[in-house]
């Protein structure tokens, strides 16, 4: 989630330490706010240890499809030194940022128990100028809505919900996300919906690295503690998924970031996945047994009667292990005049929750996925999200359109 901070707060926490998150700034709203990027921890990863870039070869040997090959090498990179640790580069002229140079070939093992559990939020914020409630449509600040834990088995009660994880030059992230219906590929889908600042940083970087989904993370609702010895099927029972594809709004890329509210309208992406160790030929779909429709026409603000958020807060009083949901009746927020005004919904949920899927009441009265987690104040008790409409359709429809009758 991308929140509010004062000028004068602390670089969030430092040196993390595991299963715990940054502490935040206590601030009013109307503070004089600016912004200060996470710091976090790398997660102490070794990316040299028995890993391989992409799976599926009988022989055990690196097998990369030519294209990432190719478009890898454009750029100066090997292959072998990628997999080795030389994606730790982020060196400014090396950083991958345009929308055709994404490439993400998949480390075997990297997303271990320990580096997932170890993972942080990005965090970018708002200042008071960018949310000033004369500027567009904005309704009164929501009540606080405290967040309710969802209960476990999480694939029993939330089958489409989990975890997004990444490498970014702070070290290691993570958001939340949804699996998402593929209509080019009706019951087998392998897209996932989640925030355009969980897959790229914005204006001022590139695509972040090593993007994996966990569907259902932590199904069985562990403690942060009981987490410490569990094995890597009970963190992520239905495997790791790699995004081999990920794709955002234009506007995120050349607007997004950590200053101001630029791209927050705009803030969605889509990332088709493919499972680390090869699967058993079932699609994402398939193995968690549910996707959500995506609704880019939801009614207006007035004539929604209710949005459910969900995610893995990881800010205190919550530490990223499990699952919560808020459920408000939205109103209207407006960053500027000329980008489209955005949902908010209060909700107690804080960093941790980005990208996770908002739901709503279709056409046909079924579920849908409507907007998902953006921003929100430093100190908690609302939530925002894009309304999803013609750009967001253009970046599910192309996804799914790259993948068709695969």
């Amino acid at each position: 989630m991308r929140s509010i901070r004062p000028s004068s707060s602390p670089r969030r926490g430092g040196r993390a330490r595991r299963s715990t998150s940054p502490v935040l700034a206590a601030v009013a709203l109307a503070s004089a706010l600016a912004l200060t990027a996470t710091a976090c921890d790398s997660g102490d990863a070794d990316a040299s240890a028995d890993t391989s870039a992409t799976a599926g070869a009988d022989d055990g040997k690196l097998k990369i499809p030519d294209d990432i090959r190719d478009r890898l090498k454009e750029h100066g990179i090997d292959i072998d030194q990628w997999k080795n640790g030389a994606w730790k580069n982020w060196d400014k002229d090396d950083w991958l940022r345009e929308a055709q140079d994404y490439v993400n070939p998949i480390i075997e093992d990297l997303w271990d128990p320990d580096r997932m559990r170890d993972a942080e939020e990005p965090d970018q914020g708002v200042d008071e100028s960018d949310i000033s409630g004369d500027q567009g449509v904005t309704d009164p600040t929501p009540d606080p809505v405290r967040a309710e834990a969802v209960a476990a088995s999480y694939h029993a009660n939330a089958p489409t919900s989990g975890k997004v994880f990444f490498d970014s030059p702070e070290g290691t992230m993570v958001c939340s996300a949804t699996v998402v219906q593929d209509p080019a590929n009706p019951g087998k889908s392998n897209m996932v919906w989640t925030a355009g600042h969980c897959v790229h940083a914005g204006k001022k970087g590139g695509w972040y690295r090593n993007i994996a989904f966990v569907p259902s993370y932590n199904d069985s609702g562990k403690s942060a503690q009981e987490l410490e010895t569990a094995t890597k099927e009970e963190i992520a029972p239905y495997g790791v998924w790699w995004g081999d594809w990920a794709q955002t709004s234009d506007q995120w890329i050349e607007q997004g970031g950590s200053t101001g509210g630029d791209g927050a309208s705009y803030d969605f992406a889509v990332i088709h996945v493919t499972p680390e160790k090869g699967g058993n030929g079932k699609s994402l779909e398939e193995t968690v047994g549910s996707a959500l429709p995506v609704d880019f026409d939801a009614p207006a603000v007035p004539e929604v009667k209710e949005m459910t958020a969900i995610g893995y807060p990881a800010a205190p009083p919550y530490d990223g292990q499990t699952l919560f949901r808020c459920q408000d009746r939205p109103g209207r927020l407006s960053l500027t005049a000329s980008d489209p005004t955005m949902y908010r919904i209060g909700c107690s949920m804080t960093a941790g929750s980005s990208g996770g899927g908002w739901i709503a009441a279709g056409a046909d009265g079924k579920p849908a996925l409507v907007s998902n987690t953006s921003i929100g104040p430093v100190t908690s008790g609302w939530l925002a999200g894009p309304r999803l409409g013609d750009e967001a359709k253009g970046v599910y429809d192309a996804v799914s359109g790259k993948f068709a009758g695969q």
